[in-house]
């Protein structure tokens, strides 16, 4: 019986670029990803941020689209930390960001926040109240609670009891795993999607969703004074079901990098090109990027 997990003969994987300065000039703006493109949560990626220097440089407003739960001033900090320079963006839009404009529309909203203090900053200046499951009225998701040792499964008594009492998921990250230096974490996009799978109910505040969207490119116009066409506009991302899906349902043009959360399906080692029978099974049945990239690079 024919292995249904291999490509099949015919397929075609996507085209590889030599780098951003291939296609920089035909763009306006280029929305891009950040964990697994810039920086893998550990150490930052040099060569993937002076492409964006030098894309500004060419004229470029890049946005950097994040499905990170926290505001932006929290990812700021972080990249300066990390060592990725300020001059390689115009401005940031996180998940963070969205959630938080979805909760000022809640007013009074008595919220359970199911992942780590590290997150609390989601909910601060705004007019609701965290509270025990037992006593609200949402499940604001930012993550696990641990996510070095949990999996979403950790979850399933509390998802069942959730589930009992009809209480919605507010999704503030729709990842569902996430580099951190050489390992996959789980993020609250798994949790929402098996919340779903118990009949559940999630909103999603980030990529692949309009609204994080709509959040940068109003922030890229702001900037530039004027939109941008959509012809006019790149993506760049590390995630299939996110940064792509998510580009291809917006019109985007987009360019995959396939070192990041991808690498070990992609049976890529750091630097090296994926195997193409690899590649073309990963983007069987989705729309090709523009073209695929190991990492981020001018």
């Amino acid at each position: 019986m024919a292995d249904d997990t291999l490509p099949r003969a015919g397929l075609t994987a996507p085209p590889s670029i030599a780098g951003l300065s291939t296609l920089a000039a035909d763009y306006d703006v280029i929305l891009c990803d950040i964990w697994g493109v810039l920086h893998n949560g550990i150490i930052s990626f040099a060569q993937a941020s002076d492409a964006l220097i030098r894309a500004r440089a060419g004229g470029a407003c890049v946005v950097l689209i994040t499905n990170a739960p926290r505001p932006r001033a929290e990812i700021i900090a972080m990249l300066d930390r990390l060592g990725v320079p300020r001059d390689a963006y115009d401005g940031i839009v996180t998940s963070g960001d969205v959630t938080r404009a979805l909760l000022e529309a809640k007013p009074g909203a008595r919220v359970f926040h199911l992942g780590p203090p590290r997150d609390r900053p989601t909910f601060e200046g705004i007019d609701v109240t965290l509270t025990p499951l037992a006593d609200c009225d949402l499940v604001a998701c930012t993550g696990l609670f641990d996510d070095e040792t949990e999996t979403p499964d950790t979850y399933l008594d509390m998802l069942t009891a959730m589930k009992a009492r009809d209480l919605p998921i507010l999704c503030a990250n729709p990842d569902i795993v996430v580099e951190r230096g050489d390992k996959l974490i789980y993020c609250a996009g798994a949790i929402a999607r098996l919340y779903e799978e118990l009949g559940g109910a999630a909103v999603y505040c980030g990529k692949p969703y309009g609204p994080i969207y709509d959040t940068a490119l109003a922030l890229a116009a702001a900037a530039r004074g004027e939109p941008a066409a959509r012809e006019r506009i790149l993506a760049i991302g590390d995630g299939l079901h996110t940064d792509i899906v998510g580009a291809n349902g917006m019109g985007f043009d987009c360019i995959f990098i396939a070192g990041g959360i991808h690498a070990i399906e992609l049976k890529i080692l750091e630097g090296n090109d994926p195997e193409p029978e690899a590649l073309a099974g990963l983007f069987h049945g989705h729309t090709h990027p523009k073209g695929v990239m190991p990492r981020l690079f001018w």
